[in-house]
């Protein structure tokens, strides 16, 4: 197949949203973590992810984390707004708010709970990318939505125009390699350990939730594919190995991701809403062993990481509910 476009970037952070002590969003955090991550290497951000908590962000929320992720950014990365809704006239409605306030693109999740037929995804997927004009990533993830996207319901989807690439989370290397042989679809990693041997069989990148805390050792491991140079990347995988663990091991992504990004003092609070909650005191423990096997990392200085077990404690209750439904 001829090499595809790639509107979308090469290291997409997997963005999570930072909360005051009280779960409210923390607007000024907002926008130093996005400018962080940009600085650091990152030319994609995913707002409104599963990392970023989207099943208890409002509507309203959703829609000003595009807004400001997109100011801060300042064209400097592309915004793709992911989480979407289980419900298709939802999903719509949300996108089409995103693509009106400047979204480069749009992450279409499995639906989930319900767990419709691939019949079912296949025409979720053509509605939401008939409805606005943004290039598509389809986000196959079936540990979290109960049922995968088949191969065959891939090929489908990328007959469409607006369907541009996918994030995998399913693991299965092998498919990957068929799709891209058959479709020019491109692949991001979905799961972090996964990067380079994604890129190495032709991946264009990741979505990664540990590049909130690293972004530029991604950086350079893209880059150095994108050069032909498989022992530097290598070098920049075995050094987050360790990393990747802490963060994806023991815990939600995101409560781990935050536990760490607070420890460093890049946000303010660890706070998590509801039903998340904040390690228990073993979980925390074997973070941090995890931190402690970390070496040299571009970008992040484990030296002055001060985790703080009491503030990371229990979840929030938001003032007002999400809308995810």
């Amino acid at each position: 197949m001829s090499t595809p476009e790639n509107p979308f970037g090469q290291v997409l952070v997997a963005l999570v949203t930072p909360f005051t002590a009280d779960g409210e969003v923390d607007w000024a955090d907002v926008e130093k973590h996005v400018e962080h991550v940009v600085t650091h290497g990152a030319d994609g951000i995913v707002v409104t992810g599963t990392t970023g908590e989207t099943s208890t962000l409002t509507d309203p929320e959703k829609i000003k984390l595009v807004e400001v992720a997109k100011d801060v950014a300042g064209g400097r990365a592309k915004i793709i707004t992911g989480g979407g809704s289980n419900e298709t006239a939802h999903a719509i409605e949300l996108y089409k708010k995103s693509e009106k306030v400047g979204a480069d693109g749009i992450m279409i999740v499995t639906p989930y709970y319900n767990k419709p037929t691939q019949a079912g995804i296949l025409t979720h997927f053509r509605m939401v990318a008939d409805a606005t004009e943004l290039p598509v990533i389809l986000y196959d993830i079936p540990g979290r939505t109960g049922v995968p996207i088949r191969y065959e319901t891939i090929l489908r989807a990328a007959k469409h125009p607006n369907i541009r690439a996918v994030k995998d989370a399913k693991g299965d290397l092998s498919e990957v390699s068929r799709v891209m042989n058959q479709t020019d679809l491109i692949y991001f990693a979905g799961d972090d350990a996964n990067a380079l041997p994604t890129l190495a069989i032709g991946g264009s990148g990741l979505i990664g939730v540990t590049a909130n805390i690293a972004p530029a050792p991604y950086r350079t491991m893209v880059d150095a594919v994108n050069a032909n140079d498989l022992a530097t990347a290598t070098a920049a995988h075995r050094a987050l190995e360790p990393l990747v663990r802490a963060t994806m091991t023991h815990v939600p992504g995101t409560v781990a991701t935050k536990y760490i990004l607070h420890g460093l003092g890049r946000i303010s609070s660890p706070r998590v809403r509801l039903p998340l909650v904040g390690p228990e005191e073993s979980e925390a423990a074997l973070i941090e062993d995890e931190i402690a096997l970390v070496k040299q990392i571009d970008g992040v200085d484990f030296s002055n990481f001060r985790p703080d077990r009491n503030a990371a404690a229990g979840g929030a209750l938001p003032k007002v509910a999400g809308t995810t439904r």
